[in-house]
């Protein structure tokens, strides 16, 4: 660079001629001749493209290598690999020259990548009421001392950019259905449009551009609340980038400063009312405002809320002779009249429903065990057998479910079964429920235990008086003192004797 400078500064300010100047440089005229024409301030050599053996084999071979990045990574075949092949297509060089080849192959894609492809994005602009967007993360809580991994649903409306995190155990359908519901009661109405990637409690299938199977319990959600499901394109989240940029905010702004909860419900309260106080404290950047304001400017343009939707998966569960279901690796007891028969099982976040016939015949609390090394629950409820011991008075003694009693019932038991057909009769006593309010027959059984009176007849009369309202306590009776009795009766029987018989006369018989 310096020595151009000189031929510049004697050829263009001291006016010195061409020959004087190849004889102090020692170059050729037309070399000084061509940098001054080309007005070259720093020098620039060009390699001469010279020919390669490799070069009739330069297209096969990157198509090998385009080839290869749509593989996974222990699928992908080696440069050295490639060399044998194209060695026993004739290629008679060396492997280095490959080895450069591919490098410099690479080189151009992922600078392609990052000029025209992937890092070039286009800002959106979303009117009010118009989208939200959802995504699932991955994050971990403190509940009732233990660390927890949790499911986090994240819903976001695009344009006040309101958003609400909600927890769950599992990634399915009905957490799914239960988090939209949420997030539309926090936002106050529905957006016409929802946008999600493709994940498979939505998409069954993935299509050719924008072709997508949607599941069908997930197009019934869509139907009911009225907004339209868009789906990005397979590994495209900037797509979606503001709920993608919500995930990393949360795990800032909630997840590192969460109290310890006692259980789910808890922390989805405090994350509900952690993310409405953040939309106040944040600024919209793109509208003067907080969120908060903004959000209240969107309120009006959103779809009036309607009812929940009724979000259960349904299974179809055949009941065994024990009168047992299977779900999760948890057994659930169902009503004896239904052993040995097919029911529908509706699951919910928290709770099963079986269904049968129309109608649901039981409810239970639902069970998720993520460890797999624990062994499953059984979940009985001890009503569901009270037609079998009907017929088993016997099974009364040892049967499982009836260990889940209530005290009173319990006690009860042990008196009852001291004593020849005590079984049948607290069978007799607990179908009771079937017919009476549950409450009401424990209430009786307790005070008749508290009498000292455990038996059926009395249970039936105190069952009677608190059924018809009447007090079951004996009143307190004061007698006056003219109603003092002055003969103490005798216990003689043999006085009625003389009534039968009188002088050959009978009276009675």
């Amino acid at each position: 660079m310096g020595f151009l400078s000189v031929i510049r500064r004697w050829a263009l300010r001291d006016k010195m001629p061409i020959r004087e100047i190849a004889r102090r440089t020692g170059l050729s005229r037309n070399t000084i001749k061509k940098y001054l024409r080309e007005g070259a301030v720093e020098p620039q050599f060009k390699t001469p493209k010279r020919p390669s053996k490799l070069d009739p084999y330069a297209d096969r071979l990157s198509a090998w290598l385009l080839i290869q990045t749509r593989k996974s990574r222990k699928e992908r075949r080696t440069v050295k690999h490639m060399h044998a092949d194209l060695v026993k297509l004739g290629y008679d060089s060396s492997y280095e020259r490959v080895a450069a080849f591919a490098r410099a192959w690479r080189e151009d894609r992922h600078r392609a990548e990052q000029t025209t492809g992937r890092g070039t994005y286009v800002p959106l602009v979303f009117a009010p009421g118009e989208a939200f967007q959802f995504d699932w993360s991955e994050d971990w809580a403190n509940i009732g001392g233990e660390r927890v991994k949790l499911q986090v649903a994240h819903i976001k409306l695009s344009h006040s950019r309101a958003f609400l995190v909600r927890a769950y155990p599992l990634q399915t359908h009905e957490m799914l259905f239960e988090a939209h519901w949420h997030a539309f009661r926090v936002f106050g109405g529905v957006p016409g449009r929802g946008i999600y990637d493709n994940m498979k409690t939505a998409v069954d299938r993935v299509g050719k551009g924008k072709q997508r199977d949607v599941n069908a319990r997930f197009k019934a959600m869509a139907s009911h609340y009225v907004f339209e499901p868009e789906f990005c394109n397979p590994a495209a989240g900037w797509e979606k980038g503001q709920v993608e940029k919500n995930v990393q905010d949360a795990r800032n702004r909630m997840w590192q400063v969460m109290p310890v909860c006692a259980d789910l419900a808890e922390l989805n309260q405090w994350l509900e009312d952690r993310c409405i106080a953040l939309w106040t404290e944040t600024p919209h950047k793109a509208l003067p405002g907080t969120i908060a304001d903004v959000w209240q400017a969107e309120k009006p343009t959103l779809m009036a809320l309607p009812p929940a939707f009724d979000g259960f998966i349904e299974h179809s569960k055949r009941v065994s002779p024990t009168c047992l279901i299977t779900f999760e690796r948890n057994r659930y007891s169902v009503p004896a009249s239904f052993a040995n028969r097919r029911v529908s099982l509706h699951v919910y976040p928290e709770r099963l429903v079986v269904v049968a016939e129309g109608q649901a015949v039981c409810k239970h609390a639902r069970i998720i065990e993520r460890s797999h090394r624990k062994p499953g629950k059984v979940i009985y409820d001890w009503r569901h057998y009270l037609a079998v011991i009907q017929r088993k008075p016997g099974a009364l003694r040892n049967g499982a479910p009836f260990t889940e009693m209530p005290d009173a019932f319990r006690q009860l038991q042990d008196h009852m079964l001291r004593k020849e057909g005590g079984d049948r009769e607290m069978v007799d006593i607990l179908s009771l429920v079937l017919q009476h309010n549950e409450e009401d027959v424990l209430r009786a059984v307790e005070l008749a235990l508290e009498a000292g009176v455990p038996t059926k007849t009395h249970i039936l009369n105190l069952l009677h008086r608190l059924i018809d309202r009447r007090p079951t306590d004996r009143p307190v009776v004061d007698p006056p003192d003219a109603l003092a009795l002055q003969t103490t009766p005798e216990a003689n029987v043999s006085r009625y004797d003389g009534l039968r018989q009188t002088e050959e006369k009978r009276h009675a018989s």
